[in-house]
């Protein structure tokens, strides 16, 4: 009998195990894991950042913007919440899916007023219009006032006619038409069967090649002087507006004004050797529009920057421009350097916002770049104001400045971190 309740009491007992194992285990899998931390990528595709009114925008727009399927998800969600649509950028900038640094490189071109005090001022009252359509149209025929009087804003349809010459001077096929980024989904449905463009794109087409046949259409019917060309001139021969705003700048700056011979045009960085072939036979060049004799004294003065001598972490402003970099592109460059105290690696250069790439790989292929005097930390002793303001820690400053506390260790702290693979890579480069 003794026997029987002592084997009794240890079956009991190891239920009893049995029961708080099975409790442990399901309660650690649903203990909440500390949050991961995301960085946003500091750079956009160049060739869709125009104006734009953020309730306008449907889901595939904004991952044209550069956000996941998942922040995109939010941020319609979160339009849902504020009343189904945004009253100012104040308040697009509360959404959780856009950080500060995203918020800055949409900002200026954000269709908004800045608060919601502005927005209910009767200054800032957008009239939405609706897309009409009387019949069928080619859409390369249209000028600005023919988007107007279909819709679309100024800015909207100024941005449609330079998707336009961005393509070759032809939107080519219906594919096409829809790509252009101020075409949403529900407005190329109103307009598609209307359309007198072929169905599909061209195996073989290709932008690059479209401008230049068109430039080539032209330059048969004229010649031209490249010393009174702006930016629209050039643009009309078929190049880019950022290749057009290249080639002015290095008129302007480098050569002083004026362009004294072919081979000047030529070692412009941005006309190939193809398309000078193609511009050679047009080139006409008037010692009219060129400076005096006394002004080409004064420049063979000002010698020309040796840019395989000049620091990437050190070259200016000025200097930049010199190389042929719009103010914008320049200052963007100049702006990344000072956020993160100096560039580590020419591919960091590369990431920055705004920036014509072809061009700064140019120039990268000549400009060293040293690293030497940029400040580096272990994440024990770095300042916390340097941890906050840093593009690539600042969020992870505060569990950084918490970890580090109870566990003074670099090799702990990155544990505890769980940063994902890429982003601390970009970290370490300034670790010690």
């Amino acid at each position: 009998m003794m026997k029987k309740n002592y084997y009794q009491r240890i079956a009991v007992l190891g239920l009893l195990l049995l029961f708080l194992l099975v409790y442990q285990k399901y309660s650690t899998k649903n203990t909440e894991k500390f949050p991961q931390v995301n960085f946003v990528s500091e750079s956009l595709p160049p060739d869709i950042l125009n104006e734009f009114d953020p309730n306008d925008l449907d889901e595939n727009q904004w991952q044209k913007l550069g956000f996941s399927e998942k922040q995109t998800a939010t941020i319609l969600k979160y339009k849902q919440i504020v009343g189904g649509k945004f009253l100012s950028k104040e308040q697009f900038k509360k959404c959780y899916a856009v950080s500060n640094e995203k918020f800055s490189q949409l900002q200026e071109f954000i269709l908004l007023p800045e608060n919601n005090k502005e927005a209910k001022s009767d200054s800032y009252h957008f009239e939405k219009k609706s897309i009409s359509v009387s019949g069928k149209f080619n859409p390369d025929q249209l000028s600005q006032n023919d988007w107007e009087n279909m819709g679309f804003s100024e800015k909207q349809a100024a941005a449609i006619l330079k998707y336009k010459n961005y393509l070759g001077g032809s939107f080519v096929s219906k594919e096409k038409f829809k790509e252009c980024f101020i075409i949403n989904d529900e407005n190329y449905q109103k307009l598609a069967p209307y359309l007198l463009l072929p169905a599909k794109t061209p195996a073989n087409f290709n932008a690059y090649e479209g401008k230049s046949n068109s430039f080539k259409t032209k330059t048969r019917q004229t010649t031209f002087d490249p010393n009174t060309l702006d930016a629209e001139g050039w643009m009309a021969l078929g190049f880019t507006e950022k290749q057009a705003n290249v080639i002015v700048n290095y008129r302007d700056r480098n050569l002083k004004g004026s362009f004294k011979t072919l081979e000047d045009i030529q070692n412009c960085f941005v006309i190939s050797p193809e398309k000078f072939a193609e511009l050679k036979p047009f080139i006409r060049l008037n010692a009219a529009t060129m400076k005096s004799s006394v002004d080409k004294k004064t420049d063979t003065k000002q010698e020309k920057t040796d840019f395989s001598k000049i620091d990437m972490n050190t070259i200016t402003f000025r200097q930049l421009l010199e190389f042929g970099l719009d103010e914008k592109s320049a200052g963007s460059m100049i702006g990344f350097r000072k956020k993160l105290g100096g560039f580590m690696t020419k591919d960091q250069i590369l990431e920055t916002y705004n920036i014509d790439k072809e061009l700064v790989q140019k120039l990268l292929s000549i400009a060293p770049l040293d690293n030497s005097k940029v400040e580096r930390y272990s994440l024990i002793d770095a300042p916390e104001e340097w941890l906050r303001n840093h593009p690539y820690f600042k969020y992870s400053a505060d569990k950084i400045i918490f970890y580090r506390v109870s566990n003074p260790d670099d090799k702990k702290i990155w544990k505890l971190l769980k940063t994902k693979p890429e982003y601390e890579l970009k970290m370490r480069l300034y670790v010690k």
